[in-house]
């Protein structure tokens, strides 16, 4: 459990660094970092497949952050002693709080603690409820099937994020070259 609190206070280490670093690339590696917590967080809470989603889409976005800040040429803005924005955030950030307790407060169970009903339905009723030989696929094709396609739509969509910026400019056609000229 100590595990999750460090890798929390990581997380919330490398996005204030990623907030308040002048260095755009510094603050891209800081979000990976945040990313990196994330899936790391997801092991631990015993869902791989969510983990692997995450580290896959944080890569491609990090790739992509990289990418477009790389060539970048970002003037430096001194904003003066200005506290508006960070009282406006603290207060924000109090009010989700608050929210929050109000909304977990009496629905939730302990950190932790399984909900035993729907994992103990899938593979009990797996094979006669849907007809598949093998429980795993009845669970990621039947049970499941809505979120396989999320997971397998998001992985797709990093993939083809991370080709369109990583492609080599394509030639022009020589109507364009003469019109340009």
């Amino acid at each position: 459990m100590i595990e999750l609190y460090v890798l929390i206070g990581l997380m919330i280490a490398g996005s204030l660094i990623a907030i308040e670093v002048k260095n755009l690339l510094s603050a891209v590696v800081a979000v990976g970092v945040v990313g990196l917590g994330l899936s790391i967080i997801f092991l631990i809470l015993k869902a791989p497949d969510v983990a692997l989603t995450q580290i896959v889409v944080e890569i491609a976005a990090v790739v992509l952050l990289i990418r477009a800040t790389l060539n970048r040429d970002i003037a430096m803005k001194y904003c003066g002693n200005r506290p508006f924005g960070a009282i406006m955030g603290i207060l924000f950030t109090g009010f989700v709080f608050v929210i929050a307790l109000i909304t977990f407060k009496d629905g939730l169970n302990l950190f932790g603690a399984p909900l035993m009903t729907v994992s103990q339905f899938y593979p009990l009723n797996a094979i006669e409820g849907t007809g598949a030989t093998n429980v795993v696929s009845a669970i990621i094709l039947d049970y499941r099937a809505y979120d396989t396609l999320g997971e397998a739509t998001v992985l797709f969509t990093a993939v083809v994020g991370v080709l369109t910026v990583m492609r080599s400019p394509g030639k022009k056609k020589e109507e364009d070259l003469q019109d340009s000229k």
